[in-house]
């Protein structure tokens, strides 16, 4: 199953430059804010070195790489949570999105008018925090109230429901999102069905010109930190015109060498972002495909087998294993079976990065 990415930020931030930069540009862009209403919505392979050397040893198969939804959500101004500008319609579709990619402004552009004037980098983070937060109070307390009245009949479901969801409201309103919070199960399965904003983990995207933005970055790097957060620096009007000029990945990396960028914005993002949400990637050789396919790390082999067929969960039998590394040196998939480096699995395997499994069902 593809992850989504949700863009986010204020208008003119650059999101549908950094959208085009990685999806090889299928976003209008334009210097005036709510250019983008609709969410435009772009599936990109993810680039895999490893599924590339993988491949050189089934010349005969196809390679198919594992993919990621991009999202490019309508720009976010203050009063959003009470349904300013595109606000209602921005906070639902982030609702939709795995993780969210706050792009952040830090390039100065005369001809693209920011919201509030200039750039400022922690008054353009705190706008968008606050307004999540505020939208996710809304929800809180609504639910809340809700539980309220079906406590009151004695209804004990409801009134645990009603501790968990006070306690909820009390820190959102202290302005600390989800994300950050200790939660128990229940909690958590309380807030799997509300799906608040605030809990989707957040990486912060620096959108960067070519001038010098070494103190914005350095604001950027300390507000994420100070938040637990990840953060990562892209050149995104500089990305996205390479990404539309470059016929393939090789012209691409020329192209951005000439600028000291050693990786493509798509590289740098998906790795940042799978650290994020806390993905593996295991590969299998079945048929006539080479194929790579991503599940959070922890997974169960039975678990990741259903991400080939749903059916793989209740029919699995056992796992045959194989490291990538392994394989790869041996040369074929022969010689490491003759070698006994293939190893079983049973139920409770533990997928790791890198695995190349075969899936031996009932």
């Amino acid at each position: 199953m593809s992850r989504s990415l949700g863009l986010v930020g204020l208008p003119n931030a650059g999101k549908s430059t950094i959208f085009n930069a990685l999806t090889s540009g299928a976003s209008r862009v334009e210097a005036y804010p709510f250019c983008t209403i609709d969410p435009h919505r772009g599936v990109v392979a993810v680039p895999d070195g490893r599924l590339d050397r993988l491949a050189g040893l089934f010349p005969d198969k196809r390679r198919v790489p594992t993919t990621i939804e991009v999202v490019d959500i309508a720009g976010l101004v203050q009063g959003a949570s009470q349904g300013e500008g595109l606000g209602n319609q921005f906070l639902a579709d982030i609702r939709g999105v795995d993780a969210i990619l706050h792009v952040v402004r830090c390039f100065e552009d005369l001809n693209v008018a920011h919201p509030a004037g200039t750039p400022d980098v922690r008054r353009d983070i705190e706008i968008v925090e606050t307004e999540l937060l505020l939208k996710d109070l809304e929800t809180l307390q609504r639910r809340r109230e809700r539980a309220a009245k079906v406590a009151r009949t004695g209804d004990r479901p409801a009134k645990a429901e009603l501790t968990v969801l006070e306690r909820l409201v009390q820190e959102v309103a202290m302005g600390n999102p989800i994300r950050a919070l200790a939660l128990t199960e229940q909690e958590r399965a309380l807030l799997a069905e509300l799906a608040p904003l605030t809990a989707k983990p957040v990486l912060y995207v620096a959108n960067i010109g070519e001038e010098d933005a070494r103190a914005r970055l350095e604001e950027i790097r300390q507000f994420a930190e100070a938040h637990g957060a990840h953060w990562i620096p892209l050149m995104g009007r500089l990305e996205a015109e390479v990404a539309e000029a470059a016929e393939d990945a090789e012209e691409q990396a020329v192209l951005l060498s000439a600028w000291g960028l050693t990786e493509s914005a798509l590289i740098r993002l998906v790795r940042a972002a799978y650290e994020l949400l806390g993905l593996v990637t295991f590969y299998t050789v079945e048929g006539p495909e080479v194929r790579a396919w991503t599940v959070p790390d922890g997974t169960a082999a039975p678990d990741a087998g259903a991400e080939i067929h749903t059916d793989f969960r209740s029919r699995f039998v056992l796992a045959e294993v194989m490291s990538l590394d392994q394989l790869l040196t041996a040369g074929s998939e022969r010689a490491l079976r003759e070698a006994g480096r293939v190893a079983r699995g049973g139920r409770d395997y533990v997928v790791r990065d890198g695995d190349v499994i075969h899936f031996i069902c009932a």
